[in-house]
């Protein structure tokens, strides 16, 4: 019998300017099938931007990329991390350790900490946060039981910054200097850097080819405001080409940023459409956006991510609250 099974991706490595390489390496998420690190040519050797993911196998993976662009983990002069997701942090440890290069990422990068360092607790945080959105006890139990205390975390191991990645730090390479700009949302500790003269910009996962929303909950107070102030921090930067943190390099950022903008004003939409029915808990906004079909798929955990931002952002604003003594806790327009 023929095995149906889809083979996982090999890493793959392209040139896609002189002295710029796009390291394409596997992912294991369904819909997100691999991520970007990019190596840009730095005094003999490179400067890596992003790591990929962390895990057994994963930096086999990282190793032959980076060799089919003709170099080894010696020439990594510098790391340097657009934000401290498993797939852009992962395997900064051993990449640090086997380069002997500096770390340099955004201070406010420890909001993984937690995952890397007691994985168990950080299940049963995100579990509780699940709970009191109004996911049903079944669809808890049975993500629980899907989680093997063997699966790996995507962080081989912490490793603290050398400098923070601020606003006026400067990334020097052979293609010119790159500057700092700080853009969270998507993670509080995300930023771009941009090369004013090739007007080339790094974007990680704040501008992405295939415009697909995600922030990441409960560490700030406003990650949708936040995301929305990193587009106007970028807007005005001259950019021909943007080197994403997944997909293909892309050109027009204007018409990325506009997409962006436009899908936050539907989603905060869905979100009021949604609560003009009466008060809910997360949860059942999330089923009235994707459709009870999907409530038991992995579309429905990243949703409720972005339901539970969108009703913090709503709130600032005025235009949502919570009710009191709600417990899951429901929502109501203002």
């Amino acid at each position: 019998m023929a095995d149906d099974r889809k083979r996982p991706e090999a890493p793959r490595t392209e040139k896609v300017l002189p002295g710029v390489w796009r390291l394409r390496l596997p992912l294991p998420w369904p819909g997100v099938p691999h991520g970007n690190v990019w190596a840009v040519a730095a005094d003999g050797g490179i400067v890596l931007f992003d790591t990929g993911i962390g895990g057994k196998g994963r930096m086999r993976q990282f190793d032959l990329a980076l060799a089919q662009a003709g170099f080894g983990l010696e020439d990594v002069r510098l790391l340097v991390c657009t934000h401290s997701h498993t797939d852009h942090y992962g395997l900064a440890a051993p990449i640090v350790e086997g380069a002997g290069c500096e770390l340099w990422m955004h201070p406010a990068w420890e909001h993984v900490r937690l995952l890397a360092d007691d994985p168990a607790a950080a299940l049963e945080q995100r579990l509780e946060v699940a709970r009191q959105s109004g996911v049903p006890a079944a669809a808890l139990e049975r993500y629980r039981e899907s989680r093997s205390e063997d699966d790996d975390n995507g962080i081989d191991a912490i490793v603290e910054p050398d400098r923070d990645l601020l606003p006026g730090v400067e990334v020097e390479t052979d293609l010119g200097t790159w500057q700092v700009h700080e853009t969270p949302g998507h993670a509080p500790s995300h930023v771009v850097l941009h090369q004013p003269e090739r007007k080339l910009m790094i974007s990680g996962d704040h501008l992405l080819g295939r415009t697909v929303l995600f922030f990441d909950h409960g560490h700030t107070p406003d990650p949708v405001g936040e995301f929305l102030g990193g587009l106007d921090e970028i807007e005005p930067l001259a950019v021909d080409l943007c080197l994403p943190g997944h997909g293909r390099p892309f050109r027009d950022p204007a018409a990325k940023i506009a997409e962006a903008r436009r899908q936050v004003d539907e989603l905060t939409g869905k979100v009021r459409e949604s609560l003009a029915d009466g008060e809910k808990a997360p949860f059942e906004v999330v089923g009235d956006i994707v459709g009870a079909e999907n409530l038991n798929t992995p579309v429905s955990a990243w949703i409720l991510q972005i339901v539970l931002s969108c009703l913090d952002h709503l709130a600032i604003l005025g235009e949502v609250e919570k009710v009191e003594g709600s417990d899951p806790q429901r929502w109501k327009l203002g």
